[in-house]
């Protein structure tokens, strides 16, 4: 088990990246306006489980692979910067109107909600920064089992 003052000081790290709009935001707070309560929340199990595949490759050592394999590393964060890429195409491509004009769309199905929230979150630089950078540097293997304590951080965190 991490000590108090590790948990606190992550917590708080934690929460300032939480606080501070990202992808996974702008994806719940639209999905919940457009369609409903309901849409918000399964969008939200999908960026809770994106969480746990961080936490858990953490937690696994997966990240001392790609802190050790840069190819790895670069092609998480190139990922994460294509998928923003094309969020942001989607929203003003050429052809329709105005991207702030009001538009019926059909109810995306509760999978692609899901599926969504989850590889937003996993594309999230801000995530990985958190877990593969520095969610390490609050461990100390003196004070117990390390994949304790990233268990404890990571739940901390999510």
């Amino acid at each position: 088990m991490p000590e108090h003052t590790s948990l606190l000081a992550f917590g708080l790290v934690a929460l300032g990246i939480a606080l501070t709009p990202g992808p996974n935001m702008i994806y719940l707070v639209s999905r919940s306006i457009c369609q409903g309560r309901a849409a918000g929340l399964i969008s939200l199990g999908g960026v809770a489980l994106g969480f746990v595949v961080y936490m858990l490759c953490a937690a696994l050592g997966i990240t001392a692979l790609l802190l050790a394999v840069p190819f790895a590393y670069d092609a998480l964060r190139f990922g994460g910067a294509l998928y923003l890429l094309w969020l942001a195409w989607q929203a003003v491509k050429p052809g329709g109107g105005s991207p702030f004009q009001v538009r019926d769309l059909p109810a995306d199905s509760p999978r692609k909600l899901f599926m969504m929230g989850f590889v937003t979150n996993l594309l999230n630089p801000k995530i990985a920064v958190l877990y593969l950078s520095l969610l390490p540097q609050f461990i100390d293997p003196r004070h117990g089992s390390v994949l304790g304590q990233s268990l404890a951080l990571g739940f901390v965190s999510a």
